[in-house]
C-alpha cells in the first residue's frame, strides 16, 4: 500500500496524534533533550499507553453517544461542572493558540528575514482564512503531508553519533529526580501529549465524520476501526517525541546548549540532516503542524462553548449555518495572536503553555472517565478495566506532578 493510499485512510485518531506534535510540543522534547540529555526518553514510551486509553475513550464516547462532550456534560451533570471545564479548556486553548502562531511566525522570520509583528498578523490571518473559508477536511489532508517533515528528527538521529546502549537503559530503566526542573519538565511533557483540546477534538471529529459518511449509528467496526485509527495517531506522536528529545540530545546538549531560546537554535538540531537547508526544514515543519493544530485548538474551545449554549455547532456547516461556532474560532485565534504582546520569548511560552494544559487536564480526564463509565451515556459501550486501571493511573500521575510543580 502507498504512503498517499495509508493516509487516505487514516481519520480523526491520526490527525489528532500529528496534530499533538504541535510547536509547542516540538519546543517542548527539544528543551527535553538538551536539558536531561537522553534521562527522559523513557516518557516517550510511558505516556503511550495513556495517550492511547484516554483518546480511545474520547473517540467511543463521540461514535456511541454521536454528541460532544460539552453536550453530554451540558445533558447529564451539574451545570457548574460544565462551566468549569469549558473555562479551564478555553484558557488552555487560547494561550496554546496565542504560544502556536508566536512560533510560526519566529520560523518565518528565520527564513525570510521579515520582523516578527509582521509575520504574526500575516500567519494569524491566513489561519483565519482557513478556518472560516475552506473545510477542515479539505486541508487537513494535505497538511497530514507536512507533518511527514518531522521525520528529519528521526533521520537525524541515525546520522550523528548515539549511545545506543543509554537510549536504550534510559527508555526501559527510567530514571527520576524531584528536584523542581525534572518535575516541571515532566509536567510540561505530559501536558502536550496529554491535551485537553484533544479531548474535545477527536470526540467531535468522530460524530463529523461520521454524518461525513451518513452513519446513524456506530458499530463494532466503526469502533474497531476508531481504535486502530487513534492507536496509529498515538504512535505516531511518540515517535516523532522520542526521535526530537533523542535528536536535541546528541546534537545540541552535544554542543553545550542546555536551554533552547529562539528557534534558530531548536533549528539547528537539524543540521546533521539538511546543512544549508535546515532553517527550511525546521520552519517546514513548525508552520506544518502549527498550521494543523490551531484550527484544532480554536475549534475544540468553539465546540465546547457551543454546545455548551446550545448553539449549532460543527465543521460541516457552513459560516452561514453555524456564525456563532465560527464567530468562537474566531475571537479565540484573535485572543491568541494578543498573547503574544505579553513579551514572553516564544520558546518560553511554547514550554509553559504545555505545563498549563498539563496542570489543566486532571479534571477533564476525571470527568471523561465518568462518562466513559455512566450507562445511561455510553450502554454496554461502558470502559473496560484496562482503560479504568490506565485512566486513574495516569489521572493520579498527572495530578500529583501538578502539585509537586505549584507546592514544591
Amino acid at each position: 500500500m502507498s504512503i498517499k493510499k495509508f493516509l487516505k485512510r487514516l481519520g480523526p485518531g491520526f490527525i489528532t496524534g500529528a496534530a499533538d506534535d504541535d510547536p509547542s510540543g516540538i519546543a517542548t522534547y527539544s528543551q527535553t533533550g538538551v536539558q536531561f540529555g537522553y534521562g527522559q526518553l523513557w516518557t516517550a514510551l510511558f505516556s503511550f499507553p495513556f495517550m492511547v486509553a484516554v483518546q480511545e475513550m474520547c473517540g467511543r464516547i463521540g461514535l456511541v453517544t454521536g454528541s460532544g462532550l460539552s453536550t453530554i456534560m451540558r445533558k447529564h451533570y451539574p451545570r457548574p461542572v460544565l462551566s468549569v471545564c469549558v473555562l479551564l479548556l478555553v484558557l488552555a486553548n487560547t494561550i496554546n493558540i496565542g504560544a502556536d502562531l508566536g512560533a510560526m511566525a519566529s520560523a518565518a522570520q528565520m527564513l525570510f528575514h521579515v520582523p516578527f509583528v509582521f509575520w504574526l498578523f500575516a500567519l494569524t490571518l491566513f489561519t483565519l482564512g482557513l478556518e472560516l473559508f475552506v473545510p477542515y477536511p479539505t486541508y487537513a489532508k494535505f497538511l497530514k503531508y507536512l507533518t511527514l517533515s518531522l521525520f528529519a528528527y528521526v533521520g537525524v538521529a541515525f546520522l550523528v553519533k548515539q549511545d545506543w546502549h543509554l537510549v536504550l537503559t534510559s527508555t526501559f530503566f527510567p530514571s527520576f529526580s524531584f528536584d523542581r526542573p525534572f518535575l516541571l519538565n515532566i509536567m510540561a511533557v505530559l501536558g502536550t501529549t496529554i491535551s485537553p483540546y484533544l479531548f474535545f477534538w477527536q470526540t467531535d471529529e468522530e460524530v463529523e465524520e461520521a454524518i461525513a459518511k451518513g452513519r446513524s449509528h456506530s458499530n463494532r467496526n466503526d469502533v474497531k476501526a476508531m481504535r486502530v485509527d487513534t492507536m496509529l495517531g498515538m504512535f505516531f506522536s511518540n515517535l516523532v517525541m522520542f526521535f526530537i528529545i533523542m535528536t536535541a540530545a546528541s546534537v545540541l546538549r552535544a554542543q553545550g546548549i542546555t536551554h533552547i531560546d529562539t528557534a534558530a537554535q531548536a533549528a539547528e538540531a537539524l543540521r546533521p540532516l539538511a546543512g544549508d537547508f535546515t532553517f527550511f526544514l525546521f520552519a517546514l515543519g513548525i508552520l506544518g503542524t502549527g498550521l494543523l493544530a490551531v484550527p484544532i485548538l480554536a475549534g475544540s474551545a468553539s465546540y465546547a462553548v457551543t454546545e455548551a449554549l446550545g448553539w449549532k455547532s460543527g465543521l460541516s456547516r457552513t459560516f452561514k449555518q453555524a456564525h456563532g461556532f465560527y464567530g468562537i474560532i474566531a475571537v479565540a485565534t484573535l485572543l491568541g495572536l494578543l498573547v503574544n504582546f505579553f513579551h514572553v520569548p516564544s520558546f518560553q511560552m511554547l514550554y509553559y503553555t504545555a505545563v498549563f494544559n498539563g496542570l489543566s487536564a486532571p479534571p477533564l480526564l476525571l470527568l471523561i472517565l465518568l462518562i466513559s463509565n455512566n450507562k445511561q451515556v455510553m450502554g454496554e459501550q461502558v470502559n473496560g478495566r484496562l482503560s479504568n486501571i490506565l485512566g486513574v493511573i495516569i489521572i493520579a500521575v498527572m495530578t500529583g506532578a501538578g502539585l509537586a510543580v505549584l507546592f514544591f
